[in-house]
């Protein structure tokens, strides 16, 4: 039908009806412009790009981290949570310039220093450089075997000196204290030279270690059943003290519905209240705290004084050191490529790819890269400087009153009668 006659039937209706009719307002869409096929995204093996070229950057999410031996459906009330990151150090941490000497490190003078680096860096011990989720290693020491744990994967069990000797403690505390009590399972910690781990978002810097739970001693360990029915209340929470106050513990994260059964079976044991709420009700600045994917283990992150600050006070004597340690670590961002990543670190595509393994240009949002650098960097991260707070403990009983004899002519107390007349007499 033509539009003049419909406007006019339209006009008609509305004027029999009293009312005057408003005609939507007509806007001349423009014709759509064709749109060209968007390039196949190169796939590994292809010829690599030159060094420096813009290529389209491939981002793709973050993996997860978790174990994958138990997946369960994310609850309603996970799924409408703000995403909060506790692992993600790196974002968390202001940068800061390094300065001389250390806190705890004070021993060895920033002269000394510069010569083990340059000739026995070995000499120095572990060292955790950077963050936890965009840093590396050097001078891993590798998860010992043990009669109270099991080593679940060897080759991703490395750690710094002092994250072996906590977790070691803590672990040896729980087994000493119950007896019969079965081997924890060890899960990854870092690489041998630390950076990106599959499928960690974390456990860079060997200070981050993956725990299973404590079950009940003969029966199954596996399994949504296991977790609710067999869960070892007390070894858990023994854990969880021994590595509140026997270690230099910075986080502990698990599961909400974990720490609800920690917090209660902790309170009915005759804990104090408040000293629980600070570590599991104080909101961000809690030790244990809450993420998801972690219905089946512990991920712990501890504080390394010494580590973490020697990494921190060698970052400006890489270029002075052996030409393998002169490298930064770079956390891939969204739209970043590989050309630009060169350009800020002033390397090469090349470099990158040889140090990283990869076989083509493709990068992934979310994963870190070892950038091999020529010469002191001058864009890189700082982590801040390393304050170990005081460590929560609970508060000391208060001591049991003991009442001396009572004096010659003093009553004893509770006695009345003539055998508190008697004392008295005597």
């Amino acid at each position: 039908m033509p539009i003049a006659v419909l406007v006019a039937l339209v006009v008609l209706s509305g004027c029999a009806s009293g009312q005057v009719p408003v005609l939507p307002a007509t806007v001349d869409e423009p014709t759509p412009e064709r749109v060209e096929p968007a390039p196949a995204q190169q796939s590994a093996g292809v010829e690599e790009q030159a060094d420096g070229a813009e290529e389209t950057p491939v981002v793709v999410e973050p993996e997860a981290e978790g174990e994958g031996a138990l997946e369960e459906e994310q609850s309603a009330s996970e799924a409408a949570a703000p995403e909060v990151d506790p692992e993600a150090e790196s974002q968390l941490a202001p940068t800061a310039a390094c300065g001389p000497g250390g806190r705890y490190t004070a021993d060895i003078d920033d002269l000394r220093l510069e010569q083990l680096w340059k000739g026995s860096p070995e000499a120095l011990g572990s060292l955790s450089i950077g963050f936890a989720d965009a840093g590396r290693l050097v001078n891993a020491r590798q998860m010992p075997a043990g009669p109270n744990w099991t080593i679940v994967a060897p080759d991703r069990c490395w750690g710094t000196e002092e994250t072996i000797e906590y977790l070691t403690r803590a672990i040896d505390h729980v087994a000493a204290q119950f007896e019969g009590t079965p081997p924890l399972r060890v899960n990854h910690m870092s690489k041998p030279e630390g950076g990106w781990i599959r499928p960690h978002a974390s456990h860079q810097s060997g200070r981050d270690v993956d725990l299973a739970f404590y079950y009940r001693p003969g029966g199954p360990d596996r399994g949504a059943w296991a977790r609710r029915e067999n869960f070892d209340l007390a070894r858990n929470w023994a854990l969880v003290r021994a590595l509140v106050t026997e270690t230099d513990v910075q986080l502990v994260l698990v599961d909400r519905r974990i720490i609800k059964r920690l917090y209660d079976y902790a309170l009915s044991t005759g804990e104090d209240q408040a000293w629980l709420d600070s570590i599991f009700r104080a909101g961000r600045g809690s030790l244990v705290q809450h993420a998801r994917r972690h219905r089946d283990h512990y991920h712990v992150r501890f504080y390394n004084p010494r580590a973490q600050e020697l990494g921190r006070r060698v970052l400006p004597l890489m270029p002075k050191g052996q030409p393998d340690l002169n490298r930064v670590v770079h956390r891939v961002r969204r739209g970043e490529y590989l050309g630009a990543i060169a350009r800020r670190y002033d390397t090469t595509v090349s470099a990158i790819r040889k140090a990283n393994g990869l076989r083509s240009t493709l990068i992934r949002a979310g994963r870190t890269l070892v950038i091999p650098l020529r010469g002191p960097c001058v864009n890189c991260p700082t982590p801040p400087e390393v304050i170990v707070p005081p460590r929560r403990l609970p508060p000391a009983p208060p001591p049991v009153a003991v009442r001396s004899a009572p004096a010659r002519g003093e009553l004893a107390v509770g006695t009345s009668g003539p055998a508190g007349l008697a004392a008295a007499a005597q």
